[in-house]
């Protein structure tokens, strides 16, 4: 046998093992095609049932034994903003030095500590400003703690508490049998909002708190009647629980509960706006696919949004994507709210890349054309850290958050 081994595979290297007991052969007929992981299973379930021992593996040829192509690390594709917000707050000074166990990319670092920068959570040191602590403090996104906190401003807290936790919870919405779909989008159109993907999450939550209390049927059976997961529905509640309790804790103000009022529903959207203010959007064909101005990306409206189907609004705020392989986000109208005092930097929006939107956002936030002579001012403030919140339209009013 082995002559006729060495025969077939030509000039390979002959090992001779002289085992010190017995040894047993045990061959593998799965039909996997990836060898070597079947291999390994056998292996360590060999390892885990059997007595001490040592085990040889031998593959057909040189081919099949070699290794999957590695994945990239999970920090190179991943947003990394709220690692660099912990690191701060652990007070990891110099991060191009600091020993990761697969270093991130240099461009998302960089992108990182600027959108951290754009959200006033860094110093003119580069270090954590006094938002940038708070922020750390709260267990979420940086982009949606700094929409909580600006919602202790707005007094609109209840509300952005139930979408901060809808958001950070799985999709609520459950992919009916087939047969039966329609049915289910029905269903799911009672929740929407005219105002947005964000509002109706609120819709959702406050009728699932409603079927809690509801005598003759469960909130299980609700959840079911209405296509949605009565799971992701609990999680949203604990976390939301948690968020609220992290409010407590570190003395921020609890505003009463008052969707539904004009009042608030514009409260709620200079909120989104506060955060999100870097995934403004702009519908750019009347079809439902949004321009975002900061990398020039087009997300489109998902199928479970409120927009789908419907005449598209001209400018949304994008979060809280619905899946991974297409750019399908979230979205709430922004039309009306543009005409309120916009807070963020102003340098943010003369460093947005040159586009059509950004022209025609530029007009809408100033009319009157009297900033012209601010843009090499704002270029110059572009370079520090936290140089305040600047208002994007004609007033004195400043930002209490920022």
């Amino acid at each position: 046998m082995t002559a006729k081994l060495l025969s077939h595979y030509g000039h390979i290297p002959l090992i001779s093992l002289e085992p010190s007991s017995p040894a047993r052969v045990v061959h593998s007929n799965s039909g996997n095609k990836d060898y070597f992981y079947s291999a390994l299973r056998l292996v360590l379930e060999i390892h885990r049932t059997k007595e001490d021992g040592d085990v040889v593996v031998f593959f057909a040829s040189a081919q099949d034994n070699q290794l999957p192509a590695e994945n990239s690390p999970q920090i190179m594709e991943s947003n990394i903003t709220p690692t660099v917000l912990f690191l701060k707050r652990m007070e990891i000074a110099g991060l191009g030095q600091c020993d990761f166990i697969d270093r991130p990319d240099p461009e998302g670092l960089m992108q990182a500590l600027e959108e951290l920068d754009y959200l006033a959570a860094l110093d003119d040191d580069g270090n954590l400003s006094e938002i940038g602590i708070i922020m750390s403090e709260i267990p979420l996104d940086p982009q949606m703690a700094k929409a909580l906190l600006a919602s202790c401003e707005f007094d609109c807290v209840c509300e952005m508490l139930t979408i901060a936790a809808m958001l950070t919870a799985p999709s609520c919405f459950l992919e009916p049998p087939a047969g039966i779909t329609h049915e289910a989008v029905q269903c799911h159109r009672k929740f929407q909002h005219p105002e947005g993907d964000h509002f109706t999450l609120i819709n959702i939550y406050n009728g699932f708190k409603r079927s809690q209390r509801e005598q003759y049927f469960s909130a299980e059976k609700w959840c079911q009647d209405y296509f949605l997961d009565y799971s992701a529905l609990k999680t949203a509640e604990a976390i939301r629980s948690e968020l609220n309790d992290t409010l407590n804790r570190i003395e921020l103000p609890i505003s009463e509960p008052s969707f539904g009022t004009k009042t608030n529903t514009h409260n709620i959207k200079r909120a989104l706006l506060a955060g999100f203010f870097m995934q403004i959007a702009r519908d750019v064909d009347g079809a439902g696919n949004y321009f975002i101005l900061t990398h020039k990306h087009v997300a489109n409206v998902h199928p479970l949004s409120g927009y789908w189907g419907s005449v598209a609004q001209s400018w949304g705020c994008q979060s809280g994507s619905f899946s991974m392989t297409t750019p399908c986000q979230r979205t709430t109208a922004l039309e009306q709210s543009l005409k309120f005092p916009l807070k963020s930097p102003l340098y943010f929006f003369y460093n947005l890349p040159p586009s059509e939107s950004k022209d025609i956002l530029q007009d809408m936030l100033d009319p009157d054309g009297k900033r012209e002579d601010e843009k090499q001012k704002a270029a110059t403030i572009g370079n520090d850290a936290d140089s305040g919140c600047a208002v994007v339209q004609q007033t004195q009013d400043r930002c209490v958050i920022q």
